[in-house]
């Protein structure tokens, strides 16, 4: 099989490719084809060439080419290593806001008692 020319890592076909754990990673690249597994295997070569990560990907290849077909399913689906953003939330007002920190003075060269040198 002869590799790709490396693409971008905006034009990879799994999205946030670099920050997958290998768990995760196993199981969002079976939705993909021997194509675009091709692609992630060249892109990951030129940057991390992470071993288990290239292990990976080529046993998916090979099952790929033992007659193995992609599974249905998105590679963007949920992401059980991300945590879910804000829901909205409260807004800090005055009347919820923490008290103000003073630094200790130690800390802050505008603080009078701190000494010049």
């Amino acid at each position: 099989m002869t590799q790709p020319d490396t693409p971008d890592h905006s034009h990879l076909p799994l999205p946030d490719f670099d920050h997958l754990p290998i768990g995760s990673l196993a199981s969002r690249i079976r939705s993909l084809d021997a194509d675009q597994l091709s692609i992630l295997l060249a892109y990951e070569r030129q940057h991390g060439d992470r071993l288990p990560v290239v292990q990976v990907i080529e046993q998916r290849l090979d099952e790929l080419d033992a007659g193995a077909e992609p599974t249905s399913g998105s590679p963007d689906s949920f992401r059980p290593e991300a945590q879910p953003g804000p829901q909205g939330g409260d807004r800090v007002t005055p009347q919820t806001a923490g008290p103000p920190v003073n630094p200790p003075s130690h800390g802050d060269p505008t603080n009078p008692a701190q000494p010049r040198r």
